[in-house]
C-alpha cells in the first residue's frame, strides 16, 4: 500500500493506493498555511489515520507546492511561505519514522498520468499544468526525471520561443524575468493578455466563453494562445521528443487545445515529418497531485 499526500495552500489530501490503482480511502484536512511545525503535525496525523483505517503500514509520497534543494534539502519556491528554508523531508521522516519521498506537485501530476493516466502506455511523458500558473514535469520509464538541481521540467520559467516583436519583452514574471511561458500560457496569463488588449478584466473561462460566442477579440487572443502554446510545445519535442505530453489545469479543460496546437506545432519542429507526439487531457483530473505523490515509491 502506497500513501500519497497533496500539500495545497487550502487543504492536505491523503490517500491510500493500491497495486491495481484503487483508491480505497481519501481523507482532507485543512493546511494550517502559517504554521510549519502544525503542517508537519497535520501530515503525520494524516498518515497515521490512514494507515489505522487500512490496518497496514505504507509507503509515504508527499507532493509539495515547492521543491527541496539539492545542496540542503530545505524547502525553496512555495506558495506556502512557511515552508521555505525548512527540511520538511528531514521533519516528516523524523516524525514518521521511516523514509518518504518529495516532490514538486506538478512531478507529481505528470508522474501520476505516466504511471496509469493518460501517458500509461508511453515510455516518455511530459506533464504541463495550466492553471493559475504553469509547472511540468518530465517522466521517463515511470520514474521521475528530478535533474541535477531538481529543476527538470521547469518549463514554465523559459522565455516565449520565437517571439515576435510585439511580443518582447513580455511581462514581468514573479521569478524576475520577463516573458516567461507561465506569463503567456497560464490561465491568469490568457485572461490578462485578454484584459491587455482593450477586453474586459475576466477569468480564463469567462473568455472561452466568448470564443464560443463568436467575439473577434476573445477569438484573435484565443489564436495568439494556440500559437504560443504551439511554439513552447515544440521546443519540449525538439528537446525530450517525448511520446506523450498531458496538460492539466483549468486551461485543460480547453477542448480546442488537443486538435488545434499538434496542428500547429508542426511548423516549429525540428523534423520533415508531422510529430507523432500526442497531446492528451489528464486521466484523473485534480487527483493527479495526490495519486503521484503516492507514485514516487514505484513497485
Amino acid at each position: 500500500m502506497r500513501i500519497g499526500i497533496d500539500l495545497g495552500g487550502t487543504k492536505i489530501e491523503g490517500i491510500a493506493l493500491e497495486d491495481n490503482g484503487e483508491i480505497p480511502i481519501r481523507e482532507r484536512v485543512p493546511t494550517p498555511s502559517h504554521d510549519y511545525h502544525e503542517i508537519v503535525n497535520s501530515i503525520a496525523a494524516l498518515v497515521n489515520s490512514i494507515e489505522q483505517q487500512y490496518g497496514d503500514s505504507g509507503t509515504v509520497g508527499v507532493g509539495i507546492p515547492g521543491s527541496a534543494s539539492a545542496r540542503t534539502g530545505l524547502i525553496r519556491n512555495a506558495n506556502t511561505v512557511c515552508l521555505i528554508g525548512n527540511d520538511l523531508q528531514g521533519d516528516l521522516e523524523s516524525r514518521l519514522n521511516r523514509p518518504i519521498r518529495l516532490a514538486n506537485d506538478a512531478d507529481c501530476f505528470a508522474l501520476s498520468e505516466a504511471s496509469d493516466g493518460a501517458g500509461k502506455n508511453s515510455d516518455s511523458v511530459f506533464g504541463v499544468i495550466i492553471g493559475t500558473g504553469c509547472g511540468s514535469g518530465i517522466v521517463i520509464n515511470k520514474r521521475l526525471v528530478e535533474g541535477a538541481n531538481r529543476i527538470a521540467g521547469e518549463w514554465g520559467h523559459n522565455p516565449l520561443p520565437w517571439p515576435r516583436d510585439d511580443e518582447r519583452p513580455g511581462s514581468k514574471c514573479y521569478c524576475g524575468q520577463y516573458g516567461c511561458l507561465e506569463t503567456w500560457l497560464s490561465g491568469t496569463g490568457f485572461a490578462r493578455t485578454y484584459h491587455e488588449a482593450g477586453g474586459n478584466n475576466i477569468t480564463a473561462k469567462e473568455v472561452m466563453h466568448r470564443v464560443s460566442q463568436g467575439e473577434k477579440l476573445a477569438i484573435d487572443i484565443f489564436e495568439d494562445y494556440l500559437d504560443r502554446m504551439a511554439r513552447s510545445l515544440a521546443v519540449i519535442i525538439n528537446i525530450i521528443d517525448p511520446e506523450t505530453i498531458v496538460l492539466g489545469g483549468g486551461m485543460s479543460h480547453v477542448s480546442q487545445l488537443y486538435t488545434e496546437v499538434p496542428k500547429r506545432w508542426n511548423q516549429y519542429i525540428f523534423s520533415p515529418e508531422p510529430a507523432v507526439t500526442e497531446l492528451k487531457s489528464p486521466v484523473h483530473g485534480d487527483s493527479g497531485g495526490v495519486r503521484g505523490a503516492a507514485w514516487l515509491w514505484p513497485a
